[in-house]
């Protein structure tokens, strides 16, 4: 029994020997610095609907009836937009705002004495597509379609006594053109900046005092809107890209 234990003393001795001398001849192992963090992408998706409202002022065109002071207008849109091939966006819009009376407006007066006067529209809507490029968070874009109206009462007096008249082609319905930028500020939410032209065509009257008849003016508006979207989205519009 001695013996054994003096040979697995032995045993045990030569074979820790061993390791700190195959420990010793092992290089060093080298020092390595832990990658730095790097933030993950963020990835805007323009995808989804939205719902919104909007503020700015109305101007109307060149010879029109309505003055060429500013009135508010305030109201709300809504949409849609899809976004392909990867950073051009196609959407669907409609758009409704009222406008404030043109407390300004003095009307018109003719030669012969005639005052014609026009209140403006206090209504207009438009349905429009639009098509735009994005890049990170921002969107430009331009839009256009069909327009609506509400208003544009016309009086025609002579020395303050209404008088009767007939006009032709004063219409409701009419186009509009436009375009803006659209900046996505925080998730699910955007911020625009936009113009817009309405053209309902010209009213002409056919029939009204001698110096009125014949004439014929534009129904047009020059708008511009700032406004704020609440975006649903397909999964939110952005995520981080790992």
């Amino acid at each position: 029994m001695k013996k054994f234990l003096t040979g697995a003393a032995s045993l045990a001795a030569f074979a820790a020997f061993a390791g700190q001398a195959f420990a010793a001849d092992m290089p060093a192992r080298p020092y390595t610095k832990a990658p730095a963090y790097t933030a993950p992408a963020v990835v805007y998706n323009w995808t989804g609907f939205y719902i919104g409202g909007h503020v700015g002022g109305a101007f109307a065109g060149d010879n029109s009836l309505v003055s060429s002071d500013a009135r508010f207008l305030g109201g709300v849109q809504g949409g849609f937009d899809y976004q392909f091939a990867p950073n051009w966006v196609l959407g669907a819009e409609a758009q409704y705002s009222w406008l404030s009376s043109n407390n300004n407006n003095n009307g018109v007066i003719f030669p012969g004495g005639t005052l014609v006067t026009a209140n403006g529209a206090d209504q207009i809507g438009s349905v429009t597509g639009r098509v735009g490029y994005t890049w990170g968070p921002a969107l430009l874009y331009a839009k256009g379609g069909y327009a609506w109206r509400d208003g544009n009462n016309i009086g025609v007096s002579i020395a303050g006594v209404p008088q009767p008249f007939v006009t032709d082609g004063n219409r409701k319905d009419g186009y509009t053109v436009g375009g803006g930028l659209e900046y996505m500020f925080a998730p699910n939410w955007s911020a625009k900046a936009e113009y817009q032209y309405y053209n309902f065509g010209n009213t002409t009257f056919t029939a009204a005092p001698a110096d009125v008849v014949g004439t014929r003016f534009r129904n047009d508006e020059h708008t511009v809107k700032v406004g704020v979207n609440y975006r649903f989205g397909w999964g939110g519009p952005a995520a981080a890209r790992y």
